[in-house]
């Protein structure tokens, strides 16, 4: 049967036509064919932008900006957790800065009340009706500083928003305009004054991202810089790239790539492992599951494939399911860790071929 990639009759003799359908040259020419289907360069130039933008006040931490970005391109939100001062704030604004959209800040507290983010009905004396004033939670993309300050009654607010992209007041259902992305930022548990997020708060982030301090060679180029701009840090140098109607375009691509059946199989068997792992006491749901699936199509775009590999399903899955995952009450005591476990699931699955 005729490769239809392989070079024409007036380039090649017989023999070498005979040689070139046995080599590897057509199926390397087939693979430059299959990626080049759906045009992802502006999506990638995109992407390259963004991280210039933040470059100009960000060193490193390369690993949060990409999840971040992957987060956005498959509207999902995400929650960043490290110790005070490694830049998870300022890393969040600066993204929100390259988007051309609405943006808020909520600073959560232990005497925060859920109307405060959700806002509250307020009786107008003028037509003697309420009307529901819209709390700061309106907002494209929405930064909520230090979530694990508040206690269980404020974070629940969130659950229907970050769900459904919708808030229910008084009988009245209000949609929240797209894109709606909410980036949290918590210090870890062990700090004083926090409270633990419930597991159903935490199932509705896409990725939690786990930031570290910086190495030595990143920490001397943070004071370089800090000392050539004075302490000083103008976020209107920022350019933004996105506006609402490119994050739309760019999320709808996403939903083309090409996932084979057998890498579904492989995203399933990982998820139902954490089910039946010895190690855990609560595993991922379906949730999760359609989450890594996303990330990988978002991770294989950015990467200028319009196809998924298993190289794109691993290297979402730890930052999909590090939160999710509940370890047996044994294993807190032994120090094991989640990360341990995910590392050991992935590496028991046979990877598709």
């Amino acid at each position: 049967m005729e490769d239809q990639n392989t070079p024409s009759s007036e380039h090649l003799d017989d023999t070498n036509l005979n040689e070139a359908n046995t080599s590897n040259e057509p199926v390397e020419q087939a693979s430059e064919d299959f990626k080049s289907r759906i045009d992802l360069k502006p999506l990638q130039d995109s992407v390259e932008q963004i991280k210039q933008e933040i470059a100009k006040f960000i060193v490193g931490q390369n690993e949060m900006i990409e999840l971040l970005i992957i987060s956005i391109l498959t509207n999902g939100h995400s929650l960043i957790e490290g110790v005070p001062g490694v830049a998870k704030t300022v890393t969040a604004k600066l993204l929100a800065k390259t988007m051309d959209v609405d943006f808020s800040r909520i600073q959560f507290t232990p005497d925060l009340m859920p109307s405060d983010i959700l806002g509250t009905s307020i009786f107008n004396v003028k037509n003697s009706e309420f009307e529901y004033k819209k709390g700061p939670i309106f907002s494209n993309i929405v930064l909520i500083d230090e979530i694990n300050r508040a206690p269980a009654k404020t974070q629940a607010a969130l659950f229907e928003v970050m769900a459904e992209r919708q808030i229910t007041m008084d009988g009245i259902r209000y949609d929240m305009a797209p894109p709606f992305l909410v980036f949290a930022t918590q210090n870890p548990i062990e700090q004083e004054g926090t409270y633990r997020l419930p597991e159903a708060q935490l199932d509705r982030f896409l990725f939690k991202i786990e930031v570290d301090y910086p190495s030595l060679e990143d920490e001397v180029q943070i004071l370089v810089d800090n000392h050539k701009r004075q302490d000083t840090m103008d976020f209107n140098t920022i350019t933004a790239v996105l506006s609402a109607d490119s994050i739309k375009n760019y999320q709808d691509l996403i939903k083309h790539i090409v996932v084979e059946d057998n890498l579904l199989n492989y995203i399933a068997s990982i998820v139902n492992n954490t089910r039946n792992n010895a190690n855990l006491y609560l595993g991922a749901s379906p949730r999760a599951s359609i989450a890594i699936l996303n990330a990988a199509k978002a991770n294989a775009a950015i990467n200028g494939r319009d196809f998924v590999t298993p190289d794109d399903i691993k290297r979402c899955t730890k930052a999909v399911l590090k939160h999710r995952l509940v370890l047996t009450p044994e294993r807190e005591m032994e120090a094991f860790t989640v990360d341990k476990v995910v590392d050991q699931i992935l590496e028991t699955i046979e990877i598709p071929r």
